[in-house]
């Protein structure tokens, strides 16, 4: 009894003298509240949040979900610090208020695309089609606007009646318009439709949709300690999806009302980018990428000004 008594004390105390730093931490670093949504690619920091990987950190982070278009003004007013969405419209917020990415979360591998009809035989045929998408500014409009660029057209070449991702996904299922743009699980839909409609083009064929995770300027300064161990918590998230993937797609379905099989069949059309991943695409990649997307949001009106998309990165954090 002596023994496990003097044991037990000196492991508290032990555990104090560890812990202190991180509470300290925990003291001194200020809340980080991401703005986000229900996007499978960015459930990892969900993950981090509810598994504790944040906390054990030494961070407060709350992930908040926002609607994309009411993000940007959230971050401008201080209600988030942090802001999760793809590189086209860091792009398009990036010409209002200052931003800098710090992390690449995921990339859409099948998990945006196009459809059409069987008598669309290649983007040729596209000209003058009713494609049903998204209004300008959105991902879906971004993404037929990317691919139509890429074949030699333009977003002024087709007819876009404007439907959400969900609504424009049933009409076409339904049998309205010549094609749509859209994304899981609405594209799935398309899928499983039968001889009526196929696929043109997912984000296999055109990778042109890429999550990234952005600070303001200021923050960063202010707070570089906290950005560095935030993005080693996406690191370490990552890991335990590879160690524990049936308890992590548990965890990370429940935000958004999926059981863990379904969240994980939901996975399959992304890619979350590790530290290596990250290493690769900020090295060779993603400054062409942005620069690519700024030309489309320029072409479609969606940008009035220049931005100079290489002042909106920052590669110090994924390398440490």
């Amino acid at each position: 009894m002596l023994r496990r008594t003097i044991l037990a004390g000196s492991a508290a105390a032990t555990a104090s003298v560890l812990a202190s730093p991180v509470l300290l931490h925990a003291q001194t670093a200020p809340k980080i509240t991401i703005g986000m949504s229900g996007w499978t690619g960015f459930a990892p920091l969900t993950l981090a949040q509810e598994a504790g990987i944040f906390r054990a950190n030494g961070l407060d982070v709350e992930t908040r979900f926002v609607p994309q278009r009411e993000r940007n003004l959230a971050l401008a007013s201080g209600a988030l610090n942090c802001v999760v969405t793809t590189v086209d419209t860091m792009i398009q917020w990036a010409s209002a208020i200052p931003l800098v990415q710090v992390l690449v979360l995921d990339k859409s591998r099948g998990g945006d695309g196009v459809a059409v009809r069987p008598a669309i035989s290649g983007w040729a045929d596209m000209k003058g089609k009713s494609i049903a998408v998204d209004g300008a500014g959105t991902t879906p409009y971004f993404v037929l606007a990317y691919m139509l660029r890429e074949n030699g057209l333009s977003i002024r070449d087709v007819q876009t009646p404007t439907l959400a991702p969900q609504p424009a996904a049933q009409a076409f299922v339904a049998g309205q318009f010549d094609g749509c743009s859209t994304y899981e699980p609405y594209l799935s839909q398309v899928r499983a439709m039968g001889p009526t409609g196929k696929i043109l083009a997912t984000t296999i064929d055109y990778a042109c949709v890429v999550d990234t995770l952005a600070f303001q300027p200021a923050f960063i300064a202010a707070n570089t300690d906290a950005v560095r161990r935030l993005v080693a918590s996406w690191w370490q998230a990552l890991e335990m999806i590879q160690r524990e993937s049936a308890r992590a797609n548990e965890i990370m379905g429940k935000r958004v009302n999926q059981n863990a099989e379904a969240f994980g069949a939901s996975a399959q059309y992304i890619e979350w980018q590790d530290q290596a991943k990250n290493r690769a695409y900020f090295g060779s990649g993603l400054l062409d990428f942005a620069r690519k997307a700024h030309t489309v949001q320029r072409e479609t009106g969606v940008l009035r000004a220049d931005v100079d998309v290489s002042k909106l990165f920052d590669d110090r954090f994924i390398r440490g």
